[in-house]
């Protein structure tokens, strides 16, 4: 069997919890994506044109630093990648993931959590920042309850 990761960036708690839920499922280890400077309340209103998180998302060359790139990539075969959904789209955080490691060769499956909308074009949108033999699946979006063993079934069929 190989050596699976579920990473994820939660701005808010909420992806967390469906992270922890999901590498318990699947028997993988966790990572979080830390920004290096952690994101407030401010900088998280959307409403605001002028916050961090509108900045970030108007500009899709924008790379917010990560706090560390200290996981050991190369020894897994798949990543589940995890984050709210902003802008229909993956903040561009995930991207400075992305881009900090080499995927060659691995499988990546996305999953987010949203508060209406869908992946949209979010999988294409990371496409760029891995290496082309890098296989991006769109996963599933997971709001509401995910019982562990509910996520064990999904994790079985995806697998």
């Amino acid at each position: 069997m190989s050596k699976i990761l579920v990473a994820y960036f939660s701005a808010s708690g909420v992806t967390k919890k469906v992270a922890e839920n999901l590498a318990q499922a699947a028997g993988a280890d966790l990572y979080e994506i830390k920004p290096a400077v952690p994101y407030t309340r401010v900088d998280l209103d959307w409403m605001d044109k002028k916050s961090r998180s509108s900045v970030e998302m108007s500009d899709k060359t924008s790379r917010p630093a990560i706090a560390d790139t200290d996981v050991e990539i190369s020894q897994y075969d798949t990543v589940f990648i995890g984050f709210p959904i902003w802008w229909y789209v993956a903040p561009t955080i995930v991207n400075s993931f992305l881009e900090s490691y080499d995927f060659s060769g691995k499988r990546i499956i996305l999953f987010a959590t949203s508060g209406g909308s869908g992946f949209g074009k979010t999988a294409a949108g990371l496409k760029g920042s891995v290496a082309e033999d890098t296989v991006i699946v769109e996963g599933k979006i997971l709001n509401g309850a995910n019982s562990v063993d509910s996520l064990r079934k999904w994790v079985e069929t995806i697998l």
